[in-house]
C-alpha cells in the first residue's frame, strides 16, 4: 500500500472511531456571516493589526465553520470564501457536481490569469505586522475535482499580498490550483502534486466537495515597515457552474506560524491508540 493510500485507510478509521474520542466533534458546521469585520476578526492571530475591512460578492458566499478535524480537512475552525453557497459544503458527498450561480461578477484581477471568472467572493484589508511576517494556514476544496483536472475549467482563488499572490505550493512559486494539485484525470493518471492532494469521490472525508489539499500556508517574511494589503479571492472560472471553497483557520493569521491540527493520518493513528487503549483499560 502507497502512503497516500495509508493516508486515505487512516483517514476512514478517524472519522468511523472520533465519536467515541470527543462527541462534540459532529461533523463540519456552516453559518453564512457575511459580515466583513467579524471574518477578519476570525482569523486574526497575534502580532497583526488591521484596517479598512471590505467584502465583495454574493451575501451566502461567505462564512464561518467548525468542526474540520472531525470532517477530515485538517482545519478545526475558521473562514470560508466560496463561488457558491458556503452551506453547500456540509458532507457527506452527495453529489459529483454542486453547484450555485448568483449571477454576480467576477474579478478582474483574477481573470487575468486564469480567464473569465464569475461569482467572485473577495476580502481585502489593510494590515500590519509587528515582526514584520505574515503566516496563515489554508485549504482549497472543490467540485470540479476530479473531472476537470488538466482543462480549462479551473475555478480560480489567490492570496494578493500588495498585488502578488501567495497562495503557493510549498517550496515553490506554483500558485496553488486544481491543475497544479490534483490525483490525476482519470485519479492515477496524469497527477500533480499529488502528495497534496485528498479525493473524497469514495466518500472518504465528511465535506461535499470531490476534492481538496493538504492545509498549505501562505506566508511572507521580511515585510516594509507600515502597512500592507491582502485581498483573498475565489471565483468560477470558464462558466459559473461547480462551486470550490477555500478554508482559513481561525487565528491563524498572525506574525508567528500557526500550526494547524495533525493530518487525518496522524490523527487516525492517535485515535486507534487512544480507543484501543481506553479499551484495554474497560476491560480490566
Amino acid at each position: 500500500m502507497n502512503i497516500k493510500n495509508l493516508k486515505n485507510t487512516l483517514t476512514t478509521v478517524i472519522l468511523s472511531t472520533t465519536c467515541f474520542i470527543n462527541s462534540a466533534h459532529a461533523g463540519l458546521v456552516v453559518t453564512q456571516d457575511n459580515n466583513a469585520n467579524t471574518l477578519v476578526s476570525n482569523i486574526l492571530g497575534s502580532g497583526v493589526s488591521t484596517s479598512n475591512i471590505s467584502l465583495t460578492g454574493a451575501n451566502n458566499a461567505f462564512g464561518t465553520f467548525t468542526g474540520g478535524a472531525s470532517a477530515g480537512i485538517g482545519i478545526e475552525s475558521g473562514i470560508m470564501l466560496s463561488s457558491g453557497l458556503v452551506t453547500s459544503a456540509v458532507g457527506p458527498n452527495s453529489s459529483t457536481g454542486t453547484s450555485t450561480s448568483f449571477g454576480t461578477p467576477g474579478d478582474a484581477q483574477l481573470s487575468s490569469f486564469a480567464g473569465n471568472t464569475f461569482d467572485a467572493a473577495t476580502l481585502t484589508f489593510d494590515f500590519v505586522s509587528d515582526g514584520g511576517n505574515i503566516f496563515f494556514n489554508y485549504v482549497f476544496a472543490s467540485e470540479e475535482y476530479n473531472e476537470y483536472v488538466n482543462s480549462n475549467f479551473n475555478d480560480a482563488f489567490a492570496f494578493f499580498l500588495d498585488g502578488s499572490n501567495i497562495a503557493l505550493i510549498p517550496g515553490t512559486n506554483t500558485p496553488v490550483s486544481i491543475n497544479n494539485v490534483n490525483g490525476g484525470n482519470p485519479v492515477g493518471t496524469n497527477a500533480s502534486n499529488a502528495q497534496y492532494f485528498n479525493n473524497n469521490n469514495n466518500n472518504l472525508f465528511d465535506i461535499e466537495y470531490d476534492g481538496f489539499t493538504d492545509v498549505f500556508t501562505a506566508s511572507f517574511s521580511g515585510l516594509s515597515a507600515g502597512t500592507h494589503s491582502i485581498s483573498l479571492k475565489i471565483a468560477d472560472t470558464g462558466d459559473n457552474s461547480l462551486d470550490s471553497t477555500v478554508f482559513i483557520q481561525s487565528n491563524s493569521f498572525s506574525d508567528t506560524q500557526l500550526n494547524p491540527i495533525p493530518e487525518p493520518a496522524t490523527l487516525a493513528v492517535f485515535a486507534v491508540a487512544l480507543f484501543g487503549l481506553r479499551s484495554r483499560k474497560i476491560k480490566k
